[in-house]
């Protein structure tokens, strides 16, 4: 992975954890954050938004429920931590940097 597209990733996963945080219930699916990656200037295949969400599964950052293909994720208390900039991992952007 190149460095633009390590910092690329980085940012769109930080993306995914603040548009989480903001939502009613801390949970969408990933149809809906698809969409929202874009107006945030980033624009991902389904295929790559799904891989993202596995990746902060697997970091305890979101709990991800397969419905029918359709990923829905919903924040972790460690997900809204990182996204708030009150925790680190490496592989998500830290908010303001």
């Amino acid at each position: 992975m190149t460095n633009f597209a390590k910092f690329l990733a980085e940012d769109r996963r930080l993306v995914i954890l603040r548009v989480l945080a903001e939502l009613p219930g801390y949970r969408t699916n990933s149809f809906l954050l698809h969409t929202l990656l874009g107006k945030f200037g980033h624009e991902p295949s389904a295929d790559q938004v799904k891989t993202d969400l596995t990746w902060l599964q697997e970091q305890d950052l979101v709990a991800v429920d397969d419905v029918e293909g359709v990923y829905v994720a919903k924040l972790t208390a460690r997900g809204a931590d990182v996204a708030a900039g009150r925790a680190v991992v490496p592989g998500v952007k830290r908010p303001g940097a």
